[in-house]
């Protein structure tokens, strides 16, 4: 049993890093909202003069009466919600695939989880060039194959194109978490089951699914969180284009195109809110699977 001593000494210890963690946390977000309440504009004529005038809640007003603020909200949490579906249903099947046992298995799962690795921006890049593309995409050659007109994905179907692009890339995450619960499953329950004569997809549905709910909300909470800060793939292939500013992008857009780090400023404040909304939503709906 830990000693009072112990304890001490082990506080001691972690405190050097937990110190440096809230730094790192905090000063960030410290001078977030501090621009956020200033008239902040270093790249500009006039930043020597006007550069830190306060204006007070002026900032927030204005990015919220933007014309591109409530799209990008909608666009950021359809390309969430897309992402989200698509994970979730294939992760499952590929994970119950993978827990199958056939030859190469190793083979196949270390091909499922290294899209994983792929830099946001390469995956973007390789997936508009590659396989996008309306003339030599490896889309454009099967259409053509079926005698069908080639599709100009990054313009005509710009939103479903980046939910396929992240989807991508997180799809490996979804399936290891799902994966890994699989394979904590008490084989005797299925087998048990079996002999009473169930079929299987009454096994799957009534003793699968619920089995994986703890792990698919763990998947859901965690990937929304980064899914929320989406930007790389869409800089890459439409760099906003085509109804698919997202509300990271349109602070991006405001901070260094527009060169106005007030007004950016507090489009990352509404970014925190709108995340924190999310997270306790899901944590409410879902995260309950979390204490069964």
């Amino acid at each position: 049993m830990a000693t009072q001593h112990s304890r001490a000494a082990a506080r001691l210890m972690m405190a050097p890093a937990v110190i440096l963690l809230l730094g790192w946390m905090l000063v960030p977000l410290i001078l977030t909202l501090y621009f956020s309440f200033k008239r902040y504009l270093p790249l500009r004529g006039d930043s020597l003069g006007k550069g830190l005038d306060w204006v007070g809640f002026q900032n927030y007003a204005r990015f919220v009466t933007s014309s591109s603020f409530w799209p990008s909200i909608q666009v950021t949490l359809i390309i969430v919600g897309g992402v989200l579906v698509v994970t979730v249903l294939l992760g499952t099947l590929l994970a119950v695939l993978l827990d199958q046992p056939m030859w190469g298995t190793g083979i196949v799962r270390i091909l499922v989880i290294s899209p994983f690795f792929v830099m946001p921006t390469v995956s973007g890049l390789v997936w508009k060039n590659m396989f996008m593309d309306s003339t030599n995409g490896l889309f454009a050659h099967l259409w053509r194959a079926f005698g069908a007109a080639p599709v100009d994905w990054v313009s005509q179907q710009s939103l479903f194109s980046i939910i396929l692009i992240v989807s991508w890339e997180w799809l490996p995450f979804a399936t290891l978490i799902l994966l890994t619960a699989i394979q904590s499953l008490d084989s005797e329950q299925l087998e048990a089951a079996e002999m009473d004569g169930a079929p299987a997809l009454k096994r799957f549905w009534f003793i699968v699914i619920p089995h994986l709910s703890r792990a698919i909300t763990i998947v859901i909470l965690i990937q929304t969180i980064f899914l929320l800060s989406i930007f790389a793939e869409i800089y890459v292939t439409t760099a906003g284009a085509f109804g698919t500013k997202t509300l990271t992008y349109l602070i991006f857009q405001r901070v260094l195109e527009s060169q106005n780090v007030g007004l950016g400023s507090a489009g990352g404040v509404y970014a925190i809110i709108l995340a924190n909304i999310v997270a306790i939503f899901l944590m409410r709906i879902v995260g309950k699977n979390l204490d069964a």
